[in-house]
């Protein structure tokens, strides 16, 4: 595989570049919302317990 690499067009490697880093942006955009959102959730169910004190029923507090 690498050695097809020096007879691609150098314009196939930057389009090919391009892409990769696009995935990887938009990769790690969707991840960030995603942990944004299950520590929200995970804040609210921890608030919640606490509010009825039943924190008791979480292994170690």
């Amino acid at each position: 595989m690498i050695d097809a690499l020096p007879s691609v067009p150098p314009v196939l490697l930057v389009l090919a570049l391009l892409a990769a880093f696009a995935v990887a942006v938009i990769a790690i955009r969707i991840a960030i919302k995603l942990a944004v959102r299950v520590g929200i959730v995970a804040a609210v169910v921890l608030a919640a317990l606490y509010a009825v004190g039943q924190l008791e029923l979480l292994p170690g507090i």
